[in-house]
């Protein structure tokens, strides 16, 4: 008999839901969100894996590679339209989420999403990273403008080269602020 696994991934757990082809819910459980961890319960299955289906979401490309990479069909959905088709249960409940993502695997009703390569992800994510650091930056460059000029100390128009220059020669003199440079 063919199954069809729905996973509502979580942080820490995932509630997992097997249907059979059928549409009948075969078995329902919670495991840590790890790849192992998931490939050793499923794995357990007795009967064929027809698909696994997940969510994206924050940890999905990682489970997506991991379980795919162990051999198992894996999909991944698209979320506004997973989301849609679960508003229209009742009660709202990871468990509850896992049968509605396998019931939507097992009538086909989603669209799957393509996964990002790991090398893609990585270049993301240093993008990503340079961009907080520069608005940190820059923030805290707006933040010493303001308050130095509660002192009358005007910064003026600098280069990035030369703002830390600019601000020792304006707090020159003053014990205070220079205490605090």
């Amino acid at each position: 008999m063919k199954l069809f696994i729905g996973l509502d991934v979580s942080l820490a757990k995932t509630a997992i839901c097997v249907i059979s082809e059928h549409g009948k819910v075969q078995k329902e459980a919670e495991v840590a969100s790890d790849p192992d961890a998931l490939c050793r319960w499923i794995g357990e299955q007795n009967d064929t894996i027809a698909a696994v289906g997940l969510e994206a979401g924050p940890l999905s490309q990682w489970l997506h590679r991991c379980l795919t990479e162990a051999g198992l069909e894996t999909v991944l959905m698209e979320t506004r339209q997973v989301k849609g088709a679960l508003k229209a249960m009742p009660i709202k409940t990871d468990r509850r989420d896992a049968e509605g993502i396998a019931r939507l695997l097992h009538m086909g009703w989603f669209r799957p999403v393509h996964c990002k390569s790991v090398s893609a992800q990585e270049v993301r994510a240093v993008l990503s990273a340079r961009k907080s650091i520069q608005q940190g930056m820059i923030a805290l460059e707006l933040s010493m403008r303001g308050l130095l000029r509660n002192f009358g100390l005007k910064v003026g128009a600098i280069s990035r080269g030369k703002y830390e220059y600019r601000i020792r020669e304006l707090v020159d003199g003053n014990l205070m602020l220079q205490a605090a440079t």
